[in-house]
């Protein structure tokens, strides 16, 4: 059976647990012999969009950038998984009409949470000017109006987060449901 791409984008402040999830996601699907991809922000940024600065404009080119590369891996049955914060909801909703399998994740968690959690100290220089427009805090940040998935990182764990989008690709049939796929490979062995 081949398999289904898909693009599982996880939104939110930063801080709000995206790239952990989107870490233990990946860990989860390759366990599970998916082929997958983790588009992380910062990573694309560095590689992918230098040279953009934080402008409403230059966000925008970068997550159409993000989004572009994660459905060229979606057409070709990778699982893309990506974890920017794309604050903005205009270039989320136009990407969800652009590509297809479009799994939209809010990785929500208040603002004084996403500060606690800040160990690079982003939101602290962001506050005293040293960093300009800084979502959250001098940037604004758009949260989804319609997301596939919330996923309240204050309540729930991790694991639970993940969990959660797990149980959303199978019951949309992205992926085997993995007491089917474990009967599915003892079958076989």
């Amino acid at each position: 059976m081949q398999q289904q791409g898909a693009i599982i984008w996880l939104t939110g402040l930063s801080g709000a647990g995206k790239t952990t999830i989107a870490q233990g996601l990946a860990k989860e699907l390759l366990k599970r012999n998916y082929l997958i991809e983790v588009l992380d922000g910062d990573i694309v940024r560095t590689h992918l969009s230098q040279g953009l600065g934080f402008s409403k404009q230059d966000r925008d080119i970068n997550v159409r950038r993000i989004g572009f590369v994660a459905n060229l891996l979606s057409r070709n049955g990778i699982i893309a998984i990506v974890a920017a914060i794309s604050p903005y909801c205009q270039v989320r909703e136009e990407l969800k009409q652009t590509t297809t399998n479009f799994i939209e994740v809010y990785v929500q968690a208040s603002l004084a949470v996403c500060e606690s959690r800040d160990v690079k100290g982003l939101y602290a220089k962001a506050r005293t000017g040293q960093i300009a427009n800084f979502t959250g805090i001098s940037d604004p940040y758009e949260e989804p109006i319609n997301p596939e998935i919330i996923c309240q990182t204050e309540q729930s764990t991790i694991e639970q987060c993940v969990s959660q989008v797990l149980q959303f690709l199978e019951a949309q049939g992205l992926i085997i449901p993995h007491s089917a796929a474990y009967s599915f490979v003892n079958k076989n062995t």
